[in-house]
């Protein structure tokens, strides 16, 4: 099959021809439909974050189910399906709690060691990066990391339900709980931070202010139900949020994984506010806090990882939202593009001019 590879850090990705296995187990076989190009996966492929070349990434998948291994129970072949990063093998103590994100043994939902790979080159072990490797034409999951959804769900917008979708929109309602009436600054209005906006709103936030560098995508966060944007080249945005606000918000959410951001979305918050920050920093990233700011204005800070999703539930939830119109997943998708045009899609996500870009085209 034809799959995007990453054959050395920073080295782009190459399309190449690859094998992948037969479903074993609890493996689902994907043809895959849509996949998603998520920042993060951009990050993986130019540093080492524990996973080494050759690999191939890509953890934004929908699609249909074109075998399932013997002991599979939850789908069937024509089944659609999304696919999610979140590993977790449903019986230690955070997954009978629900906390799927926090499971102890997510490696149960890979192959044991002397099984063979899932993927392989010239009969060498390629890396199925995350447990999805989703950029290619077909993913071997475990069951555990897919989702059923409804076939009315075009494939495009799916696949950004089981990354973007569930962390954005996940950080506001499940992370950090916002209530109806609250105050709630987003910085950064890619795909995840959109979704931000979008789970601020449906939470019932009063007031909720976009912030980029981008007048595009301020405009567009308006459509995913920003009351109120910033343009953080034009002005101060602290300032502004603080102006706009009366002295700060109740939350803010920091979304592209910078230091500065990060301290503006803390400076951002009134007294009893929480910082939550989603972006993934570099590995020389540092953030100074000052304990008497904390102690005096009762300020919290928390990071969020993928919006503390039990994917089981909250993927087949925002399906539904989507289908009733209340949940904007069509404007994520900046581009469907094709595989081989992964760098390029990158380089543009890079210079800030699109939310998405999902390939399609196999």
């Amino acid at each position: 099959m034809k799959a995007a590879v990453v054959n050395a850090f920073g080295g782009g990705f190459a399309v190449e021809d690859i094998e992948i296995d037969e479903p074993r187990g609890r493996e689902v076989l994907v043809d895959i439909k849509a996949s998603g190009l998520c920042h993060s996966d951009l990050h993986f492929s130019v540093s080492n974050f524990g996973m080494e070349p050759p690999m191939v990434l890509g953890h934004e998948i929908a699609g249909v189910v074109a075998a399932i291994g013997p002991d599979v129970t939850e789908f069937s072949v024509g089944d659609h399906v999304v696919g999610s990063l979140v590993q977790f093998c449903g019986a230690c103590q955070a997954c009978l709690s629900g906390d799927t994100v926090r499971c102890a043994h997510p490696e149960a939902t890979l192959r044991a060691p002397g099984e063979p790979p899932r993927l392989s080159r010239g009969g060498e072990p390629v890396l199925a990066a995350m447990g999805t490797a989703g950029f290619a034409e077909q993913a071997l999951v475990h069951e555990n990391q897919l989702v059923g959804i409804d076939h009315a769900v075009p494939f495009a917008e799916a696949s950004v339900l089981g990354c973007g979708t569930i962390t954005g929109a996940g950080a506001a309602i499940n992370s950090a709980g916002v209530r109806p009436g609250q105050t709630v600054a987003v910085i950064g209005l890619g795909g995840v931070g959109l979704n931000v906006v979008s789970g601020a709103r449906l939470a019932g936030a009063a007031r909720v202010i976009g912030i980029d560098l981008n007048d595009e995508k301020l405009e567009l966060a308006r459509a995913f139900g920003a009351t109120d944007v910033v343009n953080g080249r034009n002005v101060d945005a602290v300032a502004a949020v603080q102006e706009l606000t009366g002295g700060g918000v109740d939350h803010a959410f920091e979304v592209i994984g910078r230091q500065e951001t990060a301290m503006q979305a803390i400076a951002m918050l009134g007294v009893g506010g929480t910082a939550s920050l989603i972006g993934i920093h570099g590995a020389d990233s540092k953030i100074e806090l000052d304990p008497n700011d904390f102690l005096r204005w009762q300020k919290k800070v928390q990071g969020v990882y993928m919006g503390h999703a039990n994917i089981k539930r909250d993927i087949p939830f925002y399906a539904s939202l989507f289908l009733q119109g209340r949940l904007n997943l069509t404007d994520l998708v900046s581009a469907e593009i094709a595989l081989g045009d992964i760098d390029e899609a990158y380089e543009q996500l890079r210079t800030g001019r699109t939310a998405r870009s999902v390939i399609t085209r196999f």
